[in-house]
């Protein structure tokens, strides 16, 4: 029967953790590169395209919507595969899929097609970062845990950056070739990662113990309750990056601000300041003793400062590329939240709950941007997301209100 260990805090850099932390942030990495790199060149590669401004607004937010359906649905298949098949299962596959596809999505020369290829897309990408971090909370002993999970989300978060200035030095068709190449590549690495020992032991002494039940989640009140807290903590990263970076051109119109907004730039700038807030959250809950006191922290300057992007008086681009930054920032802490999400489930559910999860939350921006649209001809782009932005963090809050501490639990146990 394999055993897992639990060494001393200070054992935790040697090689035995230290590759499948690293594999799994460089993963992370091309994962973000590639889920970001529509956002980053949706108008270049639309106005290429031939649509008018009017058009890439519209077919923009179609093309986004169909790859955030499709990372909610991979959520899913990814999510029961890892608890049913191991959790290298899902890094191997998602990584493929995602990989070929952005190569594809280099080719396309139509509305219609883009929007399925970013579908599919959309489905390998959701399968990266909940089966990473799964892998990593399981694997690294609970004294360290928040460490590791800070890395894989910071080291990954700067694909962000590297995917705008691959854009800056690139046209569009190249940057979705170069994420294509870079995941394909990193398939190679993940050979030499083994697999989760709490994972393997579980299938062992719990052969009939139902795994990767989706409908677990639903079998109750209580419990449907709880998976949905999950999702409303999660959802206020996607405000920040879907509706304030991705539309970003527009709100710079609505402020009055004559030089151009880039989307792509916030986008970017949006990305680094979470890769220093994760990198930053990890040390930050081991010192609190609490993943709640962390998020809630962050989750509070990361309201204040949405409002001061909409409804601050910002005169100039360089202003609103300073606020994305420091938000981007304040709104890192997904690390935590998907560790504690990680930490509130038992090992034959944990890794559906890890990445379905963060992919509803990802799916949620498509009633968000419907939302906005819905309102910004009656009352303008600020008021709109505005309105949007106080429903999504009122129920962050409240979800957070209600939840378990989850600071050093042992993750030895099944539901």
């Amino acid at each position: 029967m394999q055993t897992v260990s639990t060494p001393p805090a200070r054992t935790s850099f040697r090689p035995l953790f230290a590759l499948p932390v690293i594999v799994s942030a460089l993963g992370f990495f091309v994962d973000v590169y590639d889920m970001l790199i529509f956002s980053i060149v949706r108008v270049p590669s639309l106005q290429s395209l031939g649509l008018s401004e009017a058009e890439v607004s519209s077919a923009g937010t179609f093309i986004l919507n169909f790859q955030q359906a499709g990372l909610v649905i991979g959520g899913f298949l990814w999510g029961v595969l890892g608890d049913k098949r191991g959790r290298m299962s899902v890094l191997f596959g998602s990584i493929l899929t995602y990989s070929l596809t952005n190569i594809a999505c280099g080719f396309v020369q139509d509305v219609n097609t883009y929007a399925v290829l970013r579908f599919v897309a959309g489905v390998g990408l959701s399968g990266e970062i909940g089966a990473a971090m799964v892998l990593v909370s399981e694997i690294l002993p609970k004294e360290i845990r928040s460490y590791g999970s800070s890395m894989v989300a910071g080291i990954g978060y700067l694909g962000a950056g590297v995917a705008y200035l691959t854009v800056e030095y690139f046209n569009w068709r190249t940057a979705f070739w170069v994420g294509g190449g870079m995941g394909l590549i990193l398939l190679l690495l993940r050979v030499s990662v083994f697999e989760s020992g709490l994972f393997s032991r579980s299938k062992v002494e719990h052969k009939t113990i139902s795994r990767g039940n989706f409908l677990y989640f639903f079998s109750s009140w209580q419990q449907a309750i709880k998976y949905l807290r999950c999702v409303a903590v999660g959802v206020p990263t996607w405000f920040i990056v879907g509706i304030l970076a991705t539309f970003a051109n527009e709100f710079g119109q609505a402020l009055d601000i004559a030089e151009g907004v880039k989307p792509g730039r916030c986008v970017m700038l949006i990305y680094v300041g979470l890769a220093g807030g994760d990198l930053l959250s990890g040390p930050i809950s081991h010192w609190l003793r609490s993943r709640l006191k962390a998020i809630t922290g962050l989750l509070i300057f990361s309201a204040l400062l949405s409002g001061v992007y909409l409804f601050g008086g910002i005169k100039t681009a360089n202003g609103i590329y300073t606020v994305c930054l420091l938000a981007g920032f304040c709104t890192g802490y997904i690390a935590m939240f998907l560790t504690m999400v990680a930490e509130l489930y038992g090992t034959n559910l944990r890794n559906t709950a890890t990445t379905s999860v963060p992919s509803v939350v990802r799916g949620t921006l498509i009633p968000m941007t419907l939302f906005f649209q819905a309102l910004k001809p009656s009352l303008g782009a600020l008021v709109a997301a505005g309105m949007l932005g106080v429903i999504v963090y009122g129920l962050a809050f409240w979800s957070l209100s209600q939840m378990e501490e989850t600071f050093g639990k042992d993750l030895d146990y099944v539901e």
